[in-house]
Order: structure tokens, then C-alpha cells, then sequence
């Protein structure tokens, strides 16, 4: 173990972890744009209504995401529109944009289903009461559901959060030097995989803790109102209070 050769790779590693950072990031906050209407039109009673969304879901669900992002980079170049498109190709040459529209339509189908399930766990007797307000359903779904179901849904979102961070890895793929690009670069230079590969491993676990931390953060503080209040010595001890 040459903890030299890791200290050195250090520094270009961190370089491909940011990279990974944006793939992540911005590929979740377009992923939850796309779920939203999706999860929406899926928790609809129409069937026409939830066709569409239910077919999309399916094949991001059901095809693996290297295939996903082979279609999206290689497949898309072999249509003349695309590459004639004065507005699309700049974009769909580029691997890094290849990647996040990838991502984002990829997470954009998990998260559907995880808020379609949320939205359908939020207590019937809420809407209710929204109703007997005189609420219209379009206000009942953004101040009443939405908020809930974003609140049931956190844990999983979280977990999807960390799959899809694992899932980066494989924009190494199309030439992006993510963390995982990186370190096969660094590999090829120096011969040491067990040494840089170790580096990398850290430095997602670290990533990985510190998402962990920050969505039970976020849960801890979105859940308040549903914790029991502590009770002080005059409520606890009757007495006391004498």
C-alpha cells in the first residue's frame, strides 16, 4: 500500500469529484422538475391521463442507464435533424450535456414513482378538509399534497440521491473525467489501481455520508411538527407544579 501514490492522486481526484457533484446535482433538480407532473399525471384516475406518463416510466425503469446514455450520446448523432439543428447539436455533441439530460430524464422516472406512492399516501382526510374549505383541486394539490407528499417521500428521494451518485460513475463512459474517469486516467499514468481506486472509494463515501447527514437534516427539520413536544417538570410531575 503506497499511501504516496494516494496522496498524490488526491488533489486530481477532488477535480473529478466535482465533476460528479454536477452531474448529480443538477441532473436531480431537473429529475424533480420532470417527476413532479409526471408523479401528478400517474396519481390521476384517468387512464388516458396517466398512459403517457406510465410508458416513460417504464422504459427509464426498465432499461439500464449505460443504454440510456449510449442513446442519448452515440444514437441521437445518426439523425440528420439533430446534427443539422443549429440549437441541438451544440448541445447533444457536448458529453457533459449528453450526461445530464441522461441522468435527469433517468432519476426523473424513479423520483415519479416515489412521489407518485407519496402522493397517494397523503391522509385521505386532509384533502377532505381542504375540500370542505372550499379549496380548488389545483390549490388542494400545491398547498395541501404536494407539501405532504415531498415530506413521505424525503427518505427515498435520499436513497435515489445516493444511487444516482453511484450511477455517475458511469459517465466515464462517454470521455467525462468524473471521479471514477479520473482515476482510470491516473491509473494509466501511474500502474497503482489499488491505490487510486481506494482514493475514489473514499472520497464517494465521504460524498455519500455527508448527503446522508444532510437529508436527515432536512427530514429531522420537516418533521418536526410530527415529534412529541418534551414535557417540562409542571407537566410531567403533577406535584411539581404545586
Amino acid at each position: 500500500m503506497n499511501v504516496e501514490v494516494m496522496i498524490e492522486a488526491l488533489p486530481k481526484l477532488l477535480e473529478g469529484a466535482w465533476l460528479s457533484l454536477q452531474l448529480l446535482f443538477i441532473s436531480g433538480f431537473f429529475g424533480v422538475l420532470i417527476a413532479v407532473p409526471l408523479a401528478i399525471a400517474r396519481a390521476s384516475q384517468n387512464t388516458a391521463v396517466k398512459a403517457l406518463p406510465y410508458a416513460y416510466i417504464f422504459f427509464f425503469r426498465g432499461t439500464p442507464l449505460l443504454v440510456q446514455l449510449f442513446l442519448v450520446y452515440y444514437g441521437l448523432a445518426q439523425f440528420a435533424f439533430i446534427t443539422e439543428n443549429p440549437i441541438l447539436w451544440p448541445i447533444l455533441r457536448e458529453p457533459y450535456w449528453c450526461a445530464i439530460i441522461t441522468f435527469s430524464l433517468h432519476t426523473g422516472a424513479y423520483i415519479a414513482e416515489i412521489l407518485r406512492g407519496a402522493i397517494q399516501a397523503v391522509p385521505h382526510g386532509e384533502i377532505e378538509a381542504a375540500r370542505a374549505l372550499g379549496m380548488r383541486r389545483s390549490t388542494t394539490m400545491g398547498r395541501i399534497v404536494l407539501p405532504c407528499a415531498a415530506r413521505i417521500a424525503l427518505p427515498a428521494y435520499g436513497n435515489e440521491l445516493i444511487l444516482m451518485l453511484k450511477g455517475s460513475a458511469l459517465a466515464s463512459t462517454i470521455t467525462l473525467l468524473d471521479l471514477t474517469g479520473m482515476a482510470r486516467t491516473i491509473i494509466a499514468r501511474n500502474y497503482m489501481p489499488l491505490e487510486t481506486f481506494l482514493m475514489a472509494g473514499v472520497i464517494y463515501m465521504t460524498i455519500t455520508f455527508v448527503l446522508v447527514r444532510g437529508l436527515r437534516f432536512i427530514e429531522h427539520r420537516t418533521s418536526a411538527h410530527m415529534r412529541p413536544r418534551p414535557t417540562g417538570p409542571a407537566e410531567g410531575n403533577p406535584a411539581a407544579a404545586e
